[in-house]
């Protein structure tokens, strides 16, 4: 259903069209003028050249989600488009914009009469053609053609554009910014607007735009970050690429490593150094980071590990998203390996869990994980520039390591147990502070013990900081009335198609709450003991068709014991959950208590 004050614009070509760049020129453009903005780019398999999508969703108001379905489609390839189908999902109402000389047949796309109303065919190749001699600049025609059809923001297109080509000769931006005016006046002078759509807005104080790995490589910077090795792999990749920009310029250092095995190993040395020290990967670079991950648990190294989850297993879907590395992250290493498991939820979620992730690992000397995935780190939201840096947790938004004391140094006991489980952390450099560092079992002082009353001793003292984590952080997100009989718990990036589910259900008359929890290990009961305590019903979605968080959250609650029914709602990752998805799931179960009341 179209909303003048909020819409959603699909678009897909295939490769060398300029569909994503096009989609950043809009994001741009919008969150200049202070609109909420919310951007989702689509790649094929191929990872590499091909086709691409991209959806963008700009209100006047905050927005959650990329938006269930398409309201203004725009195509630059037909045969494309159909790749991406099953994700840009149309309203029956779609206005849609086309290239007209597709060579596909109007007949042969698969659209319903009604989808069909409101169609302008635009010969973008040709318009760029005609002003530069090649195709390239069509995107940016497509992009005039579409402001001046549906009332988008001109002048900020320009700067955005100026902007994007600012490194570029001045001919260069006054070619596309020619190309932007040719699409305009193409439809001032040719097309008749047939559909009832005007974006409207009022323009308010600039916002700013950052993809979510942009938000985790900022994060990091932040928190102090000294040094980064990683091995590219997707969707994480934009991560390694930003610290390798910028924090050399901070006498940091960044190394591409020949493999993931390489980057942990690298990250521990500089850990073991007195340096902060992160990696980044996906699911299968986890896989082979394990083992690393036991060594930096057992020699209690901080050290910082993002996990951008994608489809799996194997290969997978790497340009798509999933929930399925919950419990390789949770328990993925050999022998009992304590680490903690942070997920964010949005794109200013990834800024904040990156600093307190740092936090952990260097307060209470263990790996720590912040658990992503591709549907956050590849998109783009407008944030307010306010809400980065600033401490809504509470703790120091940097720890720095505290030298040991002089008199902790003259019999130095690195592994020294203690009530809180955090021992004296030397490193390199520090006179009387040397200390074995290794995978074996160790006494206080460092030195390898088989004992097993010390293997004992050893393996308290490092899950001891668990109890102190737990007392340190709670920080779980709840939405709704705290005693609707109905409840959703979901985590990670399905938050925001919960959100906006539960504010329509409730809009509805139907009570149902919601609650999102950031910190996934250790795990805090508490939270969850008084969110379902009121509870009859909890719906349980997520991107995992094992459903790993149900059986996760099974393993520390008995819903039945509070009277609570379990619905679980998994499916496979690919395409990230829909508000009416949510929003069906939570009438269907609202019917049933209904029916049993």
């Amino acid at each position: 259903m179209l909303n003048n004050k909020n819409i959603v614009i699909g678009i897909a070509g295939s490769g060398g069209d300029g569909v994503i760049s096009a989609g950043e020129i809009l994001v741009n453009a919008a969150s200049s003028e202070g609109l909420y903005v919310f951007m989702l780019k689509s790649f094929g398999p191929q990872i590499r050249g091909g086709e691409s999508s991209v959806r963008v969703r700009m209100s006047d108001l905050p927005v959650q989600t990329q938006g269930d379905k398409i309201d203004i489609l725009v195509v630059l390839s037909w045969s494309n488009f159909l790749r991406f189908k099953s994700e840009l999902i149309l309203e029956e109402k779609v206005i849609i914009v086309s290239e007209t000389d597709d060579p596909m047949a109007d007949e042969d796309i698969p659209l319903t009469e009604e989808q069909r109303e409101f169609w302008y065919k635009i010969p973008f190749a040709k318009l760029s053609e005609d002003l530069t001699g090649a195709k390239l600049a069509k995107n940016i025609v497509m992009l005039g053609a579409v402001s001046e059809l549906f009332s988008l923001p001109k002048d900020a297109l320009q700067k955005s554009i100026q902007k994007k080509f600012k490194h570029k000769e001045q001919s260069v931006i006054d070619t596309n910014i020619g190309a932007l005016k040719a699409g305009a006046n193409y439809v001032i002078e040719n097309v008749k607007k047939v559909d009832p759509l005007h974006f409207e807005y009022e323009p308010k104080e600039p916002r700013l735009v950052m993809q979510g790995n942009e938000a985790v490589a900022l994060g990091a910077m932040y928190a102090g970050l000294d040094f980064y090795a990683g091995y590219p792999i997707t969707p994480s990749t934009e991560i390694m690429e930003w610290i390798s920009k910028y924090l050399p310029q901070k006498g940091g250092v960044s190394m591409q490593m020949e493999d993931e095995l390489a980057s942990i190993n690298a990250i521990m040395g500089a850990s073991f150094a007195g340096k902060k020290a992160m990696t980044a990967t996906s699911g299968p670079g986890i896989s082979l980071m394990n083992e690393g991950l036991g060594l930096a648990s057992m020699a209690e190294l901080p050290l910082v590990v993002v996990n951008v989850q994608r489809g799996g297993p194997s290969t997978g879907l790497p340009t798509k998203t999933e929930q399925s590395d919950l419990m390789q992250s949770i328990w993925g290493s050999h022998g009992d390996s304590p680490r903690v498991v942070i997920a964010p939820s949005d794109v200013e979620d990834c800024f904040d869990c990156t600093v307190l992730a740092f936090y952990i690992a260097e307060k209470y000397q263990m790996p720590v994980i912040i658990l992503s995935d591709q549907f956050i780190g590849h998109r783009k939201e407008s944030i307010s520039p306010e809400s980065i840096a600033t401490n809504k947790h509470g703790f120091r938004l940097t720890y720095n390591r505290d030298v040991p004391s002089p008199e902790e140094l003259e019999n130095y006991e690195r592994y020294k147990i203690t009530e809180t489980g955090v021992s004296p952390m030397s490193y390199l450099g520090i006179k009387g502070g040397e200390y074995l560092g290794s995978g074996i079992e160790h006494s206080e002082n460092g030195w390898p013990n088989s004992n097993v009353e010390m293997h004992a001793a050893m393996t308290e003292k490092r899950w001891k900081k668990f109890d102190y984590i737990k007392e340190e952080f709670r920080f779980e997100r709840f939405y709704g009335p705290e005693d609707a009989k109905l409840g959703v718990i979901a985590w990670g990036s399905t938050k925001g198609a919960v959100k906006e589910a539960v504010k329509k259900a409730n809009d509805m008359g139907i009570p149902v709450g919601a609650m999102i929890p950031q910190l996934i290990f250790p795990f805090l009961i508490d939270p969850f003991k008084e969110f379902i305590r009121h509870k009859s019903r909890v719906i349980i979605p997520e991107l995992s068709y094992a459903g790993q968080f149900r059986r996760y959250l099974r393993g520390f609650l008995r819903f039945g014991q509070y009277g609570c029914k379990v619905t679980p709602f998994r499916k496979t990752g690919g395409a990230p959950f829909m508000v009416s998805e949510i929003l069906d799931k939570i009438k269907e179960e609202w019917a049933k208590m209904e029916t049993e009341q």
